[in-house]
């Protein structure tokens, strides 16, 4: 059966669709997150014995790491329809009542950003996880009447990647929450090398472990820098990606050995030279750098502190010595 995506809240360019193009379509070629493969394999095989619905499942994790992509292949392994939509994108009652009725029995709604889902939204949902049933008010006033329609059983699965702004009563109705952790280098490599197959981009094992140790341990940046170290190669260097070509390309880019950008790097300066080493509240550290507070929450600041450059305190943000040693900066005294 072909899968139907929604794609209406997601932004679509040329790199989105290369991107498309490379995700794994089944649980058999997605690498890594092996603890991850082994839970859902357990799970999809219980599911198709019964012949039942799947659980509802929450994926957590930080940005790319393969949330979207895991959802389409356990459609893919149920050959179920898999309709895929977003948290912001579902502003009415009325936009998630018009997707659950035009599920069929078995088709999986993926909905990313899920704790970005109204109160009033959310409320509508429980029903519908619980019994498969979606009661709707019409009219207002002592006319209003509730109109209860039954739903064909279904599966949601929703992504986060702040589990922690979810409300207990939606976090309870899932039967399984799932933890995307970040990718070893080795495991990179090997995403590096099946999509340089993909895209028929010569690059040797070397090549593909440099991109694979500055791509913050994330497939989605591995394969966006195996784009761009692609697009050096092709104009500086003949079109092979070793070692060498994969270094000086990435360093022209600004992606230092530790897969730090620009942004990161300015992030930790300001910790250490504007703020002195104090503890940095999130709103004032994404003015001082110029970006969006939740973006550094969410994109720059796990990794950060999984690579232990910042340490996040009640007070605030505050760089570590690996900070120092990361930036060739000499500390004076001590951080705190």
């Amino acid at each position: 059966m072909t899968d139907k995506i929604l794609l209406s809240s997601f932004p679509f360019d040329e790199d989105k669709e290369v991107e498309v193009s490379l995700r794994p379509r089944y649980l058999r070629e997605f690498i890594g997150q092996k603890k991850i493969k082994e839970t859902l394999s357990i799970i999809l095989e219980a599911a198709r014995g019964r012949s039942e619905c799947l659980d509802h499942l929450l994926f957590c994790g930080p940005p790319g790491l393969g949330k979207t992509t895991m959802a389409t292949i356990i459609a893919n392994e149920l050959n179920a329809r898999v309709k895929i939509t977003s948290g912001p994108a579902l502003e009415r009652a009325g936009d998630l009542a018009a997707i659950l009725t035009s599920l069929e029995e078995g088709d999986i709604l993926f909905i990313d950003e899920i704790h970005r889902l109204s109160r009033t939204v959310e409320e509508i949902l429980y029903p519908a996880l619980e019994d498969y049933k979606l009661d709707i008010i019409i009219g207002r006033g002592p006319s209003a009447r509730t109109l209860r329609l039954y739903l064909s059983p279904f599966t949601l699965i929703g992504a986060t990647t702040r589990p922690g702004l979810l409300t207990a009563p939606l976090r309870d109705r899932f039967g399984q929450t799932i933890r995307f952790d970040f990718y070893s280098s080795e495991e990179l490599k090997e995403v590096v090398l099946r999509s340089a197959q993909i895209l028929k981009i010569p690059v040797t094992e070397g090549g593909a472990l440099e991109i694979a140790r500055r791509s913050r341990g994330t497939p989605r940046v591995a394969n966006r820098l195996l784009r761009r170290v692609r697009d050096y190669a092709q104009v500086k260097k003949g079109g092979l990606v070793d070692e060498q070509v994969a270094s000086e390309a990435l360093d022209f880019y600004e992606v230092d050995e530790k897969g730090l950008d620009a942004l990161d790097r300015k992030i930790l300066l300001t910790l250490i030279e504007k703020f002195h080493c104090k503890p940095v509240g999130l709103n004032t550290l994404a003015v001082s750098v110029g970006e969006d507070p939740q973006t550094i929450e969410d994109v720059y600041e796990p990794y950060l502190l999984q690579l232990g450059l910042v340490h996040r305190t009640p007070r605030g943000r505050v760089p570590t010595e690996l900070a120092f040693e990361h930036l060739g900066l000499k500390k004076k005294g001590t951080l705190f």
